[in-house]
């Protein structure tokens, strides 16, 4: 994970705010002056209370209305800004979560795979969503702060110099010096909590997922205890950020309280000296004291920020992950006519998968591979579908460098179907439709004739209508797999990478499908991962895989 500081984050996270500047602008001047209402507010009555010990000609009349006035205006504003803010905000957490799904499938599947799951939803739900607080309470109030303060500082300088100064460093010390202290007493807090959630998320995915387990070896207390340790690890660290947040309201209160006297001790001393009246000193202390809103909600970001950064700093590091696998465009467009693996090596971290292997795909033709689980059978597929990117040797399709090839165009070529079949939780025509998004009725039926599975899908209540549950749990493995077939059969693709695609299948299913693949090799290649032989024997040649290298081959 990079380090970044939090000045660096901010900047990544304001460019993104670019585009809104018209409307920030708007949220800011509507903020400054909902704030001057309220400070008016209250020197417009301290002034009429003076008035009135004064002059017996004051009109409280003329006062009350003022008074309401502002108020109704303070209201309005308020909700202009609030407003202006979350719209900003809103709109660019959607234009965040863009990013980070495009960022997904930039990586996927090379470096997502096998990776921390329930991290990844803690980091696309949670930790997206807190750069709420950025965008909606941390930006404009800053600016509207700021804004303040020198609306302050030069109407109390009309008083006397020190006065304004006097006012400008109480607002800094409180904007700047307390979120600053308290940021950096709590600098790790965010961060931690962040990757503590993901952690506590992962444990609980893992749960669910693996209920029947569970269930089955009555180790629910083993988990249970899994749970409530990582809970509690969470809760440690969210008490920490908690005092640190109440250390922060404490000092700010603190803080307003000596700035007060020490603004009515500089008065008192301006008053003797013959510089000031006392409706100065009356002034100059109730301004300041009911200015001070903008700058002690600053003073709480510092504890509040913790999270919002940390939660920033994990996107950032998912948006500027190196893909494994560069997407390929703007090469001219090329038709299947064979494939080519000339001594491919490929190893996943240090260990080796494939070696120095060599073997030729040609069209219209069935070629089985066979071989013991870890020999390689699956990632070579993978690398055919360019999921990783070969390290040694090449991958060559009509002739052409396989990582020469539009990436689009490629995956137009080939159709893969894995060992496990994701099925979205939709109904079946949309599961199946992903292959081919404007497949009729009549091909879906045809496609799933070949895979054998039309039948089934005919006998449910709803037919092809049929909703499919989380992670497609309503159906068996058979069932999922013969999805996935079918998926494969109406995509039409011309290179066809079938991984035990019968495993899960009864002889029956095993046969019909089977039939379906000899027949489509009239207009596609088929490689054909078993460890059956009786899977493999429509293969037009059998290749052996062991240890990462071909070994021997013949003929069916």
């Amino acid at each position: 994970m990079k380090r970044r500081n939090a000045f660096q984050i901010s900047l990544r996270l304001i460019r993104l705010v670019r585009p809104l500047t018209g409307l920030m602008v708007m949220a800011v001047v509507l903020g400054w002056a909902g704030h001057l209402c309220a400070t008016l507010i209250t020197v417009l009555g301290a002034a009429g209370v003076l008035q009135t010990l004064t002059s017996s000609a004051f009109s409280f009349s003329t006062l009350a209305f003022l008074l309401v006035m502002l108020a109704i205006g303070r209201a309005v504003l308020r909700y202009g800004e609030q407003y202006c803010n979350h719209a900003i905000a809103f709109r660019l957490l959607a234009l965040i979560r863009h990013q980070v799904f495009a960022a997904l499938r930039r990586l996927c599947p090379a470096k997502l795979e096998g990776r921390n799951k329930g991290n990844l939803i803690a980091l696309i739900t949670a930790d997206t969503e807190l750069l709420e607080v950025f965008y909606a309470h941390t930006i404009s109030p800053i600016l509207i702060a700021a804004a303040m303060t020198l609306t302050v500082a030069v109407f109390l300088a009309q008083f006397h110099w020190s006065l304004g100064l006097l006012a400008l460093i109480a607002d800094l010390t409180l904007g700047i010096g307390v979120p600053c202290w308290i940021y950096r007493q709590s600098q790790d807090s965010g961060m931690q909590i962040r990757s503590q959630s993901g952690i506590l998320s992962t444990a609980v995915l893992d749960t669910l997922r693996g209920m029947d387990e569970i269930l089955q070896f009555d180790c629910g207390h083993r988990q249970m205890e899994t749970i409530r340790r990582h809970s509690e690890a969470l809760s440690l660290q969210q008490q920490r950020l908690s005092r640190m947040s109440a250390r922060s309201t404490a000092l700010t209160n603190t803080l307003i309280l000596l700035f007060g006297f020490l603004m009515l001790g500089l008065g008192g001393m301006l008053i003797q000296q013959g510089q000031i009246g006392p409706q100065g000193l009356v002034l100059s202390v109730t301004t300041l004291m009911s200015s001070f809103g903008p700058v002690s909600a600053l003073a709480a970001l510092g504890s509040t920020l913790q999270n919002t950064f940390a939660a920033a700093s994990r996107i950032l590091d998912l948006l500027d992950e190196t893909p494994v696998v560069e997407e390929v465009s703007g090469q001219p467009d090329i038709s299947f006519n064979g494939a080519e693996i000339r001594h491919l090596s490929f190893q996943y971290d240090d260990q080796p998968v494939l070696r120095d292997l060599s073997l030729s795909l040609p069209c219209k033709r069935i070629v089985g591979l066979c071989g013991r689980s870890g020999s390689g059978k699956s990632t070579l597929l993978k690398l055919l579908m360019r999921f990783w990117q070969s390290q040694q040797g090449e991958i060559r399709i009509s002739d052409t460098p396989i990582d020469q090839i539009n990436t689009a165009n490629l995956r137009r070529m080939e159709s893969l179907v894995s060992q496990s079949t994701h099925l979205f939780h939709d109904s079946i025509a949309n599961n199946l439709r992903i292959a081919n998004l404007n497949a009729t009725e009549q091909q879906l039926h045809q496609a799933c004739r070949k895979a054998s599975i039309h039948d089934f899908i005919m006998s449910l209540p709803q037919g092809y209508d049929t909703p499919v549950a989380e992670l497609g749990e309503s159906l068996s493995g058979g069932e999922r797999q013969r999805l996935g077939l079918a998926r494969a059969f109406l995509h039409d693709a011309d290179l066809m990478l079938l991984d035990e695609p019968t495993a899960n299948l009864d002889s029956l299913n095993e046969a019909v499908i089977l039939k379906s693949l000899m027949e489509e090799t009239d207009s596609r290649t088929v490689v054909l991962v078993s460890h059956r032989l009786s899977t493999l024997r429509i293969a037009d040649q059998i290749l052996q895989v062991e240890q990462g290298r071909i070994r021997d081959g013949y003929s069916g």
